[in-house]
């Protein structure tokens, strides 16, 4: 039924100007009106026809509930008879379905289309991002056999702040005071983590913590940080090539030209191959207190895996490598998603000078599980601030406390 009224609707329309969505919605309502003149509908049933008509005509369809729904975080289209979500940590199949798979076609091109992407058999790969900032990965078919397959990573309507996360105990209150003031003193972080474990958000939190008056320059694939307290801020993301020569502008290219741009700090949503190396000489050069996020399963993996993203790019000795990673990066964070599917900072641990070639880290707080309760991991970050040895920083910041650092080992990056 849906499928007929929205033709009718369609016909109806004036589709060589732009039409106002009161008309879309006064046209839908006459439609409606007209339909329930030949067969009787209730009340809800002609509301929810409306809503989904306009969704079909000016949002995105049937896609537009599952985004509408505060419980669900990930929303995972394969082709367009099947839909997947995951609520509540859950992944349960929906009973819902495009019209066809060219309706599906029509979305995909809809969402690319806004952020000034473009997805075909020519580029059948794209991220892409939503209005309200979700991340959205489109494949289309040849590649997915099975259809076009969209991803949606859900957007939080409301930013997710440090105190969010302490009251969802992914982090104790201790820990974060420290990292504040970490992020204050200008130390380099980089956070660390497998899918899906809240790298991003995590990240978000943590850039509310610099100073405003500071000029930060974010560089992403897709623009989806929020950083809100920061006034001289500037946002760049990366642009795929077209056919129609336009070229691609990727992560190395605008790393580069953010440091003619006279920043402060650097904020990297996530590195991912050769703009490692990169970041990592702007982190050792000056541009104190940056930040970024990558995939890795421990504070140590993510330091290897470091090391093969800048062998990606450039041909250089390990031992040099090894000394730009550690040179760059003060300050590890690992984040994990538990078999409660809970998000938890599993390690907070600071990144030390080599020892004879090899890297050191200094474990400052890691998750200590306690048992289980009710299907629910129990468990809390366990450490001492004053294990801290690289503490210059904070010192240079002017807050430093003794009881911070040990006396016995005062270097300093």
């Amino acid at each position: 039924m849906i499928e007929e009224l929205r033709e009718e609707v369609l016909k109806r329309l004036d589709i060589s100007r732009e039409v106002k969505d009161e008309e879309i919605l006064e046209c839908i309502d006459e439609v409606i009106t007209k339909k329930s003149r030949e067969e009787y509908l209730s009340l809800s049933v002609r509301r929810q026809l409306r809503k989904n008509i306009f969704d079909s005509l000016r949002r995105l369809d049937i896609l537009q509930e599952l985004l509408d729904d505060t419980e669900i975080t990930e929303i995972m289209v394969n082709g367009y008879q099947d839909i997947f979500v995951e609520r509540k940590g859950e992944m349960e199949r929906v009973a819902l379905q495009f019209a066809s798979k060219e309706r599906l076609a029509d979305i995909i091109q809809q969402i690319a289309s806004k952020v000034n992407r473009r997805v075909n058999e020519a580029s059948p790969i794209v991220d892409a991002r939503l209005e309200d900032g979700s991340r959205v990965n489109i494949v289309l078919d040849p590649v997915a056999m099975n259809g076009p397959i969209v991803t949606i990573r859900k957007f939080f309507k409301e930013a997710i702040t440090m105190k969010h996360l302490v009251e969802w105990q992914t982090i104790t209150q201790e820990t974060a005071d420290m990292l504040k003031e970490m992020v204050i003193a200008g130390y380099n972080i980089f956070i660390c983590g497998g899918t899906g474990s809240g790298k991003t958000t995590f990240l978000n939190a943590m850039s509310n913590f610099i100073p405003s008056k500071e000029r930060i320059i974010t560089i992403e694939d897709s623009a989806e940080l929020q950083i809100a307290r920061v006034e001289n801020l500037v946002r760049m993301e990366t642009r795929n090539a077209t056919t129609e020569g336009v070229e691609e502008i990727r992560i190395r290219d605008l790393i580069k030209a953010s440091l003619r741009m006279y920043p402060k700090r650097i904020i990297l949503g996530e590195v991912r191959g050769e703009e490692a190396f990169d970041l990592l000489q702007a982190m050792g050069t000056g541009h104190d207190g940056s930040m970024s996020t990558g995939h890795g399963n421990s504070c140590k993996d993510m330091l290897q895996r470091l090391e093969t993203m800048v062998l990606m790019g450039i041909e250089m000795p390990i031992l040099a490598i090894r000394g730009q990673i550690v040179s760059g990066i003060d300050i590890l964070i690992h984040l994990g998603r538990l078999r409660d599917k809970s998000r938890k900072v599993l390690e907070v641990a600071e990144v030390l000078p080599l020892e004879d070639g090899e890297y050191r880290i200094n474990v400052l707080y890691s998750f200590q599980e306690r048992g289980e309760e009710k299907g629910k991991v129990i468990g809390e970050l366990v450490g001492s601030r004053g294990r801290l040895k690289q503490i210059q920083k904070l010192k240079n910041a002017g807050i430093y406390w003794e009881e911070w650092g040990a006396d016995e080992n005062k270097e300093g990056k």
